[in-house]
């Protein structure tokens, strides 16, 4: 199985660092209390959700971001346009990212940051999270990305487009032909997604034509895709229930 590539530290002047890495266990609870605040409380109803309902992410795409735990608690968010009712146009343009310390995290955000940067002293906070589903487009392999979400109080500094380069970079590593997303065109162009070769799909239940987007990582993936788009996930594993019920209890009330 090929290795997810080396992820990055990105540095935002005048701002607390944040960090790309790989999903962990730990941050399922702060991981669906951002997402319960930036999309809300019918969330699970979304037509997306049906492509992931019950399923695995795919292996290695599944990316969180990290900044130094400054607050006591996950705050309310606004999400960025990924898989959001079209209600509003108050999106702003994500900031250009510096890169620096080009190490792996491995087992810890210290490992990466010990050089030219500092450690990361503090507890670390969940401001961001971005995953990848397989799917199958009309036949055709491919990846369904979303929910992508950032926390209110770093919505400005890049997050959103440092997960976007992270998933899309680790997608075409992986060796996977073409990433599908529902989202708004003007945002997502700048990743490389179009309408162009999605027209001929559909979703399981509503949505908007000219939000769903494509973007092949290999030349013609999603030549003659036709017909509905499908889930072909690993199932999801399940929590016993004594620690869903825990979890439960830990997720805050979204403002």
């Amino acid at each position: 199985m090929t290795a997810l590539r080396k992820t990055h530290v990105a540095l935002i002047p005048n701002a607390a660092p944040f960090a790309i890495r790989a999903e962990r266990a730990s941050d399922v609870v702060a991981r669906e209390a951002l997402l319960d605040a930036c999309f809300g409380a019918n969330r699970q109803l979304r037509t997306c959700q049906r492509l992931r309902d019950g399923r695995a992410p795919a292996e290695g795409l599944a990316l969180s971001a990290v900044a130094r735990g400054l607050l006591s608690r996950i705050r309310s968010s606004q999400c960025l346009p990924q898989d959001r009712e079209r209600t509003s146009n108050s999106i702003g343009t994500t900031a250009d990212l510096t890169f620096a310390c080009g190490d792996s995290f491995g087992n810890s955000p210290e490992g990466a940051c010990r050089e030219g940067v500092g450690s990361f002293r503090n507890a670390t906070r969940l401001v961001g999270t971005v995953r990848l589903w397989h799917v199958s487009a009309g036949g055709i392999p491919a990846l369904m990305l979303g929910p992508l979400a950032v926390d209110n109080d770093y919505r400005k500094l890049g997050v959103g487009a440092a997960l976007m380069d992270e998933a899309l970079a680790a997608a075409k590593a992986l060796g996977h032909g073409a990433v599908i997303l529902l989202g708004d065109a003007p945002y997502y162009a700048r990743f490389g997604f179009s309408p162009l070769k999605t027209g001929e799909l559909s979703l399981p239940g509503p949505f908007e034509r000219d939000r769903l987007l494509g973007l092949e990582l290999r030349k013609n993936a999603l030549d003659g895709a036709w017909g509905m788009i499908v889930p072909t996930g690993a199932p999801a594993p399940k929590l016993k229930a004594s620690r869903a019920r825990n979890a439960a209890r830990l997720i805050p009330t979204a403002a």
